[in-house]
């Protein structure tokens, strides 16, 4: 009897820590109803997993990103696959705006929209593109969020929404491009054991990674198989053929998770910290990244 009333007292202490730690509050920024599952899709499944509220942001309705659709049914349609992508991850909402695809500028109005979200989100973290990218889309998602990044805090700013109390971590999600200087992974995350589930989530997006993206690559579209399975099993290879991991991302998984996971790590995502918002020391990061060295077999 004692053993199970001191069992259950550690059980009630163990759950009344657990529910005190406040949730943090996660905002992805794309140009596209794609952009943020690419490049963030694991770690935000990893986020949810763990109780966390996550939101994925596109500024564009997708509207252009087609070869034979277009216009509002193509914006409708990319909305309702970011929202079926969104619910396989598990994330807490997916939003898609109005803005036109492939006209996206980073004009006083669209960054006013970007600071209203990240305020009525109350976001502790912000990710966002890098400024330079093959899509001017893509540069310019980048920049209106860091245009907005101090932005956030300040009252006489979109007065009609209360501003922040304190400037978020913003973050870039990770690119291949190497002008002016590479991507730097500095915070870098091991996404092995949700990797179906990002799959899972592009796999929602039908029109881009079955459609749309194989015909910009050529003649690709064709060989991309006709049923439902049998494209995910190869949208599965394609994505997981993609795991090479850079001297800096495997420098920095040794920081975060030590030297035997990171050898054993396969699947990643990096983030660089943007040089505006919150500047955090390691601990801090361990705070903000709660899943850093706690990887299960």
């Amino acid at each position: 009897m004692k053993k199970l009333l001191f069992s259950t007292l550690i059980l009630f202490l163990f759950v009344g820590i657990a529910y005190s730690q406040e949730p943090l509050r996660i905002i992805a920024i794309g140009a596209h109803p794609d952009d943020c599952d690419s490049k963030f899709g694991g770690a935000a499944a990893l986020f949810a997993k763990m109780g966390h509220q996550v939101k994925f942001l596109s500024l564009t309705s997708g509207d252009a990103g087609h070869q034979s659709q277009g216009g509002g049914a193509l914006g409708n349609r990319r909305r309702a696959e970011a929202k079926e992508a969104g619910k396989r991850l598990g994330i807490a909402e997916y939003e898609t705006l109005d803005n036109h695809d492939a006209e996206l500028m980073p004009t006083l109005q669209v960054r006013h929209q970007v600071i209203r979200k990240i305020r009525e989100w109350n976001a502790d973290i912000v990710l966002g593109l890098r400024p330079n990218d093959y899509h001017p889309d893509h540069r310019n998602a980048g920049k209106v969020v860091i245009d907005a990044s101090y932005m956030v805090i300040v009252p006489n700013v979109c007065p009609d929404t209360p501003p922040l109390e304190k400037n978020p971590l913003f973050l870039y999600m990770q690119d291949r491009f190497q002008r002016p200087y590479p991507h730097m992974p500095e915070i870098t995350v091991i996404i092995d054991e949700v990797i179906e589930k990002k799959i899972d989530a592009l796999d929602a997006h039908e029109s881009q990674m079955y459609e749309w993206g194989p015909w910009t690559n050529g003649r690709s579209h064709l060989r991309v198989p006709k049923g439902v399975v049998e494209r995910r099993e190869w949208l599965s290879k394609r994505i997981k053929s993609r795991k090479n991991i850079s001297e800096e991302a495997r420098a920095s998984l040794i920081k975060w998770y030590g030297e035997e996971a990171a050898n054993k790590a396969t699947y990643i995502e990096a983030f660089e910290i943007a040089e505006y918002g919150m500047q955090p020391t390691d601990e801090q990061i361990r705070q903000f990244f709660p899943m850093l060295g706690k990887i299960r077999p």
